[in-house]
């Protein structure tokens, strides 16, 4: 945009014109006053291994501009950036830099040339400390030579502040919850003081304030003529904060245009290369409340973290959990499947009392949790795929000793059932895309054949094909008699899919709303104690 057009989308602001000089950070790094990138990508091609995943992709990004990334999941948008930032070479083709062609050695050299990289998952070291991460690779140290703690605490603090992460630098990653950590990896890139922000999935685990305080830096990024890249399967956001938008579908380019003339409806459409019909599907009545629980939880503790909680799930219904971050929902689950302390009066599945004091009991007694973590706690991203689906049902593949054959035959039917994308089934749950990695967990919890399923953020960083996919499993999970449980943080989910929503704020239970009753504006008022 020329800064002599004023925007008429409300979230674009007018970048200076002008050059750019070296100078020092208020966080004491070095950067450069801080004009955009222009990128050009000439016939990018890809493979790993005897896989392809990009193919002739050629298309530009304009300097101090907004660009949405939008695509599938496995439609090679994140393998794309990674080449751009230096975690990835390109197998053929080029990448230009401000008209110069560029191939970076590594994450490092394209930082300092000013391109920062926002992971989708994680890329922190969890024994580390906040203002450990935010400065690895790039550390302060004092004339002597020794590292200079307290300036990169100093520095920390100030990009913490940026991100409204109420955390002391000196915090060690692991004590964490998932939303945090997004804030970390955000203020990582505010202190590297980027001329080009790639953000893949920023607000996955975000809440909505959160959400707002990352879109006004934005803003002023923007204003300050710094060129951003937004990944998102969240087209609302899309929509908001872009002024362009590029869709890339089986690892090629297929389109661009002016984010103000498409709609949500028509982005998705061009993502999956049909016509999208209705999201969610038409939702079944709900159980009687005749009908006898297949789980019911009395008295619920989870110290820290939830208390006195209670619920129950029918056969055939779809529970929601609603609430904001921290509200005691993850812990809550977690707590159930024995995977942190907790205290509980009385849990029944299938009417017979179960003593739980691990997620291997869980699993005996019928009932089966998919973490929203996936890769910390989902996935052993280093596994083969076979590997990761049938780890919690070794016993039917060991008789006694373990059939290969056999779990690549049942890797086979979960590839094809669960619509997993990759070209071959010989490698690391890593190599996939992050939304086949999801449903390869979902895969792998639904093998044992649950009776109780409890689903957190099953949708996370999942595009809206793969959500569509996703959503039907939970019904037709409900249809032959199961109870689901989701636990979600995008509201419209939850009303698009559950018979019942908890919601839940500050550990404790705020308000039970049947499907009738569901409105964001309910959920919202519930979640922050404004209604009652």
């Amino acid at each position: 945009m020329d800064c002599g057009e004023r925007s008429t989308r409300p979230f674009i602001a007018c970048a200076d014109a002008g050059g750019f000089s070296l100078g020092k950070g208020s966080n004491g790094m070095d950067y450069i006053d801080r004009m955009g990138l222009a990128v050009g990508f000439d016939g990018v091609g890809k493979t790993f291994g005897a896989v392809r995943v990009l193919h002739d992709v050629t298309f530009e990004l304009a300097s101090g501009r907004v660009v949405g990334l939008l695509g599938e999941n496995g439609a090679g948008k994140s393998t794309l950036m990674k080449i751009l930032a230096g975690y990835e070479g390109a197998t053929e083709g080029r990448v230009t830099v401000d008209g110069q062609q560029r191939h970076f050695a590594g994450s490092r050299e394209a930082e300092t040339a000013g391109i920062v990289l926002i992971h989708q998952e994680f890329n922190l070291a969890e024994d580390l400390t906040i203002a450990q991460n935010i400065y690895l690779g790039h550390e302060m140290r004092r004339r002597s030579g020794l590292l200079d703690d307290d300036a990169m605490r100093v520095g920390a603090q100030q990009v913490l502040d940026q991100v409204g992460l109420k955390r002391h630098p000196d915090t060690p990653v692991r004590e964490l919850i998932v939303a945090e950590k997004q804030l970390v990896e955000i203020a990582k890139a505010l202190a590297r003081r980027a001329r080009l922000l790639i953000m893949d999935e920023p607000t996955a685990t975000l809440t909505p304030g959160e959400t707002e305080a990352l879109f006004a830096l934005m803003k002023r990024l923007h204003a300050e003529g710094v060129t951003i890249v937004y990944i998102s399967h969240k087209l609302d956001e899309v929509e908001r904060v872009t002024e362009e938008v590029i869709v890339m579908r089986d690892g090629r380019f297929v389109a661009r245009a002016p984010s103000a003339t498409l709609t949500r409806h028509q982005m998705a459409n061009l993502m999956v290369g049909r016509e999208l019909s209705d999201l969610f599907p038409p939702k079944d009545p709900a159980p009687q409340m005749s009908v006898a629980p297949l789980l019911a939880v009395e008295g619920l503790e989870v110290p820290g973290w939830a208390e006195g909680i209670g619920f129950d799930v029918r056969p055939g219904e779809i529970l929601g959990f609603a609430g904001l971050v921290g509200a005691g929902r993850t812990e809550l689950f977690e707590g159930l499947l024995g995977l942190r302390p907790h205290r509980v009066q009385r849990v029944t599945l299938n009417g017979r009392t179960v003593h739980i004091r691990s997620p291997r009991d869980a699993a005996d007694a019928g009932l089966t949790y998919l973490s929203e973590d996936r890769k910390g706690k989902g996935l052993h991203v280093d596994l083969g795929l076979r590997e990761n689906l049938t780890l919690m049902a070794l016993q039917r593949y060991a008789r006694p000793w373990l059939d290969p054959q056999r779990e690549r035959s049942a890797l086979t039917e979960a590839v094809q059932h669960f619509g997993i994308r990759t070209g071959s089934t010989e490698i690391r749950a890593a190599s996939l895309s992050g939304g086949n990695q999801q449903k390869l967990a979902l895969a792998k919890v639904l093998h044992p054949q649950p009776q109780v399923v409890v689903l957190d953020e099953p949708t996370r960083g999942v595009d809206v094909g793969a959500k569509r996919d996703i959503y039907f499993l939970i019904q037709q999970l409900a249809r032959e008699g199961r109870g689901v449980i989701v636990v979600s943080s995008e509201l419209i989910e939850l009303i698009g899919l559950c018979h019942r929503v908890i919601v839940m704020r500050g550990g404790r239970i705020q308000a039970e709303l049947s499907a009738a009753q569901l409105s964001e504006e309910e959920l919202i008022g519930h979640a922050t104690g404004t209604r009652h």
